[in-house]
């Protein structure tokens, strides 16, 4: 069928400022592709120095001519311009260019359409459960289309879909509505969600609570799914999601998923979501303190056999130990010395530096007899004499040779305690 001038052009050859068809197809850093005229009149005569499609800094105001863009405009357009070779045999230029050379970017170009069209769409349409998962399998993987999906408003719906869905589950409604909640969330979290734009659709109301809610109550990876938008959010430093969430059911909600023996990857996450909370929230630490945080950690401590967790995990305790809540807590739990000296000189240096830290705060800063007893009995004590024989970084070393100093005269007393390391201590004195 031959195509008159008359039809509407793809969406994809009209500039996004513009909206008309583009002659000088340009791109810019981000990715975006727009008419020459439009954008120099954008960076020049308006001074501004980010893309107008995604509001995203630009890293340069280079504009890269999109070639294989313009050859399919042109080509489109001289389908609608009769002439007189237009019956007979194809030119030599037209000869020349391979047709995967057009085929590739048009075939983008199509699919980039789809998925506007699937978004566009998603709100009205009632298989909403379909429709997500068919926008998911567009931009899983797919940088280009994780581009296309962020300008063209799609966390924006997305979070729309999920707050409706969410309202309906509170009015009673149908389970499945849950369900449309969980999909929307495995949408999101198969985007970076490391710009600022991105970020800031996120913490919008309308996706903010659907995705809490879906920690709290979710299905397993609907919770994962959860876990990793607020885990990439806080890791593109966005403190303020924390500001609207209850800090008490957060933290229950992922003490309850560590405890659990569930999948690895679950309690993963949860450590990174703990450790987001405890350190952006003010009340964090005496929050998770008060619902259990140090003794779920210690248990886990003791088990733990990955060399990140139980650097996480330490992280955790060294910080719910600098408040008196966390250090009466970890002194009551019978196996927390014991925990915490097992990953000394054996786990990385990372977790020996760490694991020093945590027992220079409950036995230094505010020392309990059953700690430093605990520590004796558990072997602390000596791991912390050999310390002083290896190379370790100088605070940890002085944090060490102080714990020494300032317990060993307790230490001495027990008579469990090895000869030759009470005359060591007597050369520290």
């Amino acid at each position: 069928m031959e195509v008159g001038m008359e039809e509407e052009p793809p969406h994809l050859f009209l500039c996004p400022i513009s909206m008309e068809l583009m002659d000088d197809p340009v791109t810019v850093s981000t990715g975006v592709t727009y008419d020459r005229r439009s954008i120099e009149r954008w960076l020049l005569q308006y001074g501004r120095a980010t893309c107008p499609a995604t509001m995203q800094p630009l890293a340069s105001v280079d504009l890269t001519p999109n070639h294989t863009l313009k050859r399919v405009i042109d080509s489109w357009r001289d389908r609608g311009s009769p002439s007189p070779s237009a019956s007979s045999s194809p030119s030599t230029s037209s000869l020349s260019s391979p047709a995967h050379d057009l085929a590739t970017p048009l075939s983008r170009m199509l699919e980039a359409e789809r998925l506007r069209s699937a978004l566009a769409d998603l709100e009205e349409t009632p298989f909403k459960v379909t429709a997500l998962r068919n926008v998911r399998s567009r931009i899983a993987g797919d940088v280009a289309m994780q581009c296309e999906f962020v300008a063209s408003g799609g966390i924006q719906v997305v979070g729309r879909v999920m707050a409706q869905a969410l309202a309906e589950c509170g009015a009673g409604g149908d389970f499945s509505a849950f369900t449309v909640c969980e999909e929307a969330a495995a949408v999101l979290a198969v985007l970076p969600l490391s710009d600022p734009a991105s970020v800031g659709f996120v913490l919008a109301p309308e996706c903010m609570r659907p995705v809490m809610a879906l920690l709290q109550r979710g299905g397993a990876e609907a919770r994962l799914h959860a876990m990793d938008i607020l885990t990439k959010i806080s890791n593109a430093g966005a403190s303020d999601w924390i500001a609207g969430v209850d800090v008490d059911d957060v933290v229950k909600s992922l003490l309850e998923l560590l405890s659990d023996e569930g999948p690895t990857r679950l309690s993963s996450r949860a450590l990174d979501v703990l450790l987001a909370v405890v350190e952006l929230s003010q009340c964090g630490p005496a929050k998770a303190v008060e619902v259990g945080a140090v003794h779920v950690l210690v248990e886990l401590l003791a088990d733990a056999d990955d060399r990140r967790d139980a650097e996480r995990i330490l992280l955790l305790l060294k910080r719910l130990c600098k408040c008196p809540e966390g250090r009466l807590a970890f002194a009551d739990h019978g196996l927390s010395v014991a925990a915490v000296a097992k990953t000394m000189m054996r786990v990385s240096e990372l977790a020996t530096q760490l694991a020093v830290k945590v027992l220079w705060l409950v036995s230094v800063v505010a020392p309990s007899e059953k700690v430093l007893e605990d520590m004796v009995l558990t072997g602390a004590v000596a791991k912390l004499l050999g310390l002083l024989h290896v190379e370790i970084p100088p605070a940890t070393k002085q944090k060490t040779v102080r714990m020494v100093r300032i317990n060993g005269g307790f230490w001495r007393q027990y008579s469990c305690f090895p000869t030759d390391l009470r005359d060591y201590l007597r050369l520290l004195d």
